[in-house]
């Protein structure tokens, strides 16, 4: 089993809400309150997938796209991708649900 993960995401800052979504091609995406000043949305980033996936939020690491909406984010956490998307309730569903 891995014991780390990175991840790629967008982020949408000063949206009015903190929530993380599957885009439509299947990508992360965070929408953020704080806005992209001082390392505020980063700071709340790393908290929100701190709290989401139950880990402490110095294994949350930023380690590209600092200043982007585009990011690379390291998780250092023992999941794979597919289990860390559970963890948030975004499965992606690959079986129809039967009638």
């Amino acid at each position: 089993m891995p014991t780390s993960l990175i991840i790629e995401m967008k982020v949408v800052p000063s949206s009015g809400k903190s929530a993380l979504v599957l885009d439509k091609s299947g990508r992360l995406k965070a929408f953020l309150k704080s806005p992209p000043e001082d390392g505020k949305a980063n700071k709340e980033l790393c908290k929100l997938l701190a709290q989401s996936l139950g880990c402490t939020q110095s294994a949350v690491t930023i380690i590209a796209g600092a200043t982007s909406r585009n990011k690379k984010i390291l998780l250092e956490i023992p999941l794979s991708f597919d289990e860390m998307l559970s963890k948030l309730g975004l499965a992606i569903q690959t079986k129809l649900p039967h009638p």
